[in-house]
């Protein structure tokens, strides 16, 4: 059920949890059911792996796994320096997003929306969006790794508009949550599919937006 390498998210209560290959997959496998289509659920945020684990808990229970494919959690490698040595971690960049691939109908729909810590799926009403293979992959794959950069000088402020100018989020603008100086990255709260979403990204991917 789990595709390897873009599965593994960074666990809440151990955050230490680490991928030594770095291994992520630059291209979405094709669906093993031509009826799959992938929806979006939405968990508390920091609970993604838990909800991963409960929801193939459940489907064994209810013998649904033929209706249901890959579950994925957004991540991004991470190269930190302890000790001396590099370690590669896969951390959650999109918290509270679970990403599922299945055959979707209302008995399905009831067994995930009763699932612990599932506060529903993408969409409006009780009517789930499927989202395009496209959209998956621009979610999934972000394969740079945040070791070995230059240090960044810019001085940011809490509050402060900043515009995205890099990877799948580039333009996107969104508010400074949060200034990380020692890994020189921000928490930028955007919206992302009308919902304001935290976003940590490194300074040299994003500019201040100036007032004209």
């Amino acid at each position: 059920m789990r595709e390897k390498g873009t599965t593994m998210a960074a666990e809440e209560q151990n955050p230490e949890e680490q991928n030594p290959q770095g291994e992520h997959s630059e291209q979405l496998a094709p669906p093993v059911n031509e009826n799959f289509k992938w929806y979006i659920i939405h968990a508390y945020s920091g609970f993604e792996r838990k909800v991963r684990e409960s929801l193939e808990s459940r489907i064994t229970a209810f013998g649904l796994q033929n209706r249901i494919g890959r579950i994925m959690i957004p991540t991004e490698p991470v190269t930190e320096l302890r000790n001396g040595k590099k370690y590669t971690i896969e951390r959650v960049f999109l918290p509270g997003y679970v990403l599922v691939e299945m055959d979707l109908d209302n008995d399905l729909w009831h067994v995930i929306k009763n699932t612990p810590r599932v506060t529903g799926f993408l969409g409006t009403g009780d009517n789930p969006v499927a989202l395009s293979e496209q959209e998956v992959s621009s979610i999934l794959f972000r394969t740079e790794t945040a070791g070995n950069k230059p240090t960044m000088k810019v001085k940011y402020e809490k509050g402060e508009q900043v515009r995205i100018n890099e990877g799948p989020f580039a333009n996107f603008t969104g508010a400074v949550d949060d200034i990380n100086e020692d890994k020189q990255t921000l928490k930028v709260m955007v919206s992302i599919f009308g919902r304001s979403t935290p976003v940590e990204i490194e300074f040299s991917k994003v500019d201040k937006v100036v007032d004209e």
